[in-house]
């Protein structure tokens, strides 16, 4: 089966300019929408259909990287906190999605969940606009995979 998940994976080997960096577990990736500022996803590589088909280890690479994930993200946008998802409905792949939350969200969303957004006026990812904030949460990733 062939999900929108295989062919993104597929995409960042070939150098999607939505990639932030290869993890261990897969691909820490720009969403295709930024309705939240450096809102990211981790895609595993090779694609499995949801957790609990990974090994043991390899489930929990998969949860340190999307916390690694996580925590860049927060650091390079100044995020409140990190608000985490798998779903797995709509697309039938694991992958996980890294919501940054804001102080400055309008108080009607700070407390639902970021899929109540209208996500056809998000503006969609470009690397003229969305470049340097990638690369920031590259650089940050790369730091806390350091220590």
């Amino acid at each position: 089966m062939s999900t929108a998940i295989h062919e993104w994976v597929d995409a960042a080997r070939a150098g999607d300019p939505t990639v932030i960096e290869r993890l261990p577990s897969g691909w820490a990736v720009m969403g295709r929408k930024q309705v939240l500022r450096g809102y990211s996803l981790l895609l595993p590589d090779p694609v499995v259909p949801d957790l609990n088909a990974l090994a043991s280890d390899a489930r929990d690479q998969f949860m340190r990287d999307l916390g690694l994930l996580g925590e860049a993200v927060r650091r390079t946008t100044q995020a409140l906190r990190i608000n985490y998802a798998i779903f797995g409905y709509v697309e039938p792949a694991l992958h996980a999605h890294v919501h940054p939350r804001y102080a400055d969200e309008p108080v009607a969303m700070r407390t639902q969940n970021p899929w109540g957004y209208d996500w056809s006026v998000a503006p969609s990812f470009a690397a003229s606009l969305h470049g340097e904030l990638r690369d920031a949460i590259r650089h940050q990733l790369v730091e806390l995979r350091r220590t």
